[in-house]
This record gives C-alpha cells, structure tokens and sequence, in this order.
C-alpha cells in the first residue's frame, strides 16, 4: 500500500553504532511491512551507496533514509545537506533518528529539510515502537515518490 512504490520498500540505515543498527534491523524485522533493509556506517559510505559508487555500484535507490546525526568521517548533517541539494537525491524521505535532542540539532536538521527527526529512546521497548511506527509510516501511510 506504499503508495507508489512498487514492490519492497528500500529503507538505508546510515548509523555507526553496531548495537543500534542491530536494535533497527530487529524491529523492523517485527513489523509485516514488505522491505528491504540496506545499512551503511557513515556519511561517506551513505554518499557512496546514493551515488553508486565506491562499493556500492550495484547498490539500489532507498525509498527511505534513517539517518543518524553523529559519525565519523562524514556526520548525518553533511549527509542531509549534500542529499537535498542534490536533484536525484532530494525526493528520498530522510528520518534523523539519533540521540541527540539538543534543539541546535532539531532545528539544523529540520533547517536541512528533514523530513523528521526522532529521538532513540534509551528503553529497548520504547525504541522498538518507535522504529515499528516509522516503518508503519512509510511502508503504509505515505506515498513515495516513484523510483528513478
């Protein structure tokens, strides 16, 4: 029902966090959402996968970004600036879920043309239920837009 995506929906995880990027996959292993779960662990490495590049020439446009703010070599802000001035790029619907709720963040996300910004809740139920609603959301809910 993802409006006009056909098929799985592609959802890229860009988080350097093992433990979380595990927590993320298993939630959303939890929901009947159809969908493919690509992962990456920097903003470089995001850039390559968009740009199929790198190691990811292979790699297939995501119909959704999660996106954490904090990594090394390129954080999440310099991923989300370079992606919405980027014309290929700027329809994919980017999720910032990261730790961080400093308004400085929110507002330089949002700022960045986000399309949310979601806090990881430190209980392991709470950040189930939030990733769950994330891919209800998008998997469900909204329309995306047609793959390139």
């Amino acid at each position: 029902m993802a409006g006009s995506t056909p098929g799985p929906v592609r959802i890229l995880v860009v988080d350097d966090d093992p433990g979380d990027v595990l927590m993320i996959e298993e939630a959303l292993a939890d929901s009947d959402v159809d969908k493919v779960i690509d992962v990456v662990s920097d903003g470089q490495e995001a850039m390559e996968f968009l740009r199929q590049s790198g190691r990811h020439t292979e790699a297939r446009r995501p119909d959704v970004i999660l996106l954490d703010l904090n990594m090394p070599r390129m954080d999440g802000r310099q991923v989300l600036g370079e992606v919405k001035q980027d014309a290929d790029l700027r329809t994919i619907p980017i999720v910032v879920l990261t730790t961080s709720n400093a308004d400085t963040d929110i507002v330089g996300s949002y700022t960045l043309q986000a399309n949310a910004y979601v806090t990881k809740p430190i209980d392991l139920d709470d950040f189930n239920d939030v990733v769950r609603r994330i891919d209800e959301f998008f998997g469900r809910v909204v329309v995306l837009p047609k793959r390139v």
